[in-house]
């Protein structure tokens, strides 16, 4: 429940301040969103099977955007930003995919 309160209080702050994003670090945010989403379907999944642990949660959630990010700095670098991009995009979205088909069979039993 304290999730839910943060997350939303984040978006109303995040809506009434508007902070500007530095241009150097656009092009890692959305990988680090879709990393970051990818680590709270997987908590969903945790908590439905009763496993669920929040410091696991909190390593998995820095490590995977940070990781994202990083690869994607490392692509960029090497002039192959947005392949890498793609791949890595390609592997978080399959994970999401698998998560989320796991939470709709443990919640409507099918």
């Amino acid at each position: 429940m304290i999730a839910v309160v943060a997350l939303i209080v984040g978006l109303v702050l995040g809506l009434l301040v508007q902070p500007e994003i530095p241009l150097w670090i656009q092009p890692y945010l959305p990988i680090a969103l879709i990393a970051a989403l990818d680590a709270v379907v997987g908590a969903g999944r945790a908590a439905l099977e009763k496993r669920f642990s929040d410091r696991i949660f909190v390593i998995s959630f820095l490590s995977n955007t940070s990781l994202a990010a990083f690869m994607v700095f490392i692509g960029d670098q090497l002039g192959i930003g947005s392949q890498l991009s793609t791949g890595v995009l390609i592997v978080l979205a399959m994970r999401i995919f698998v998560n989320a088909s796991a939470i709709r069979r443990l919640v409507l039993r099918a």
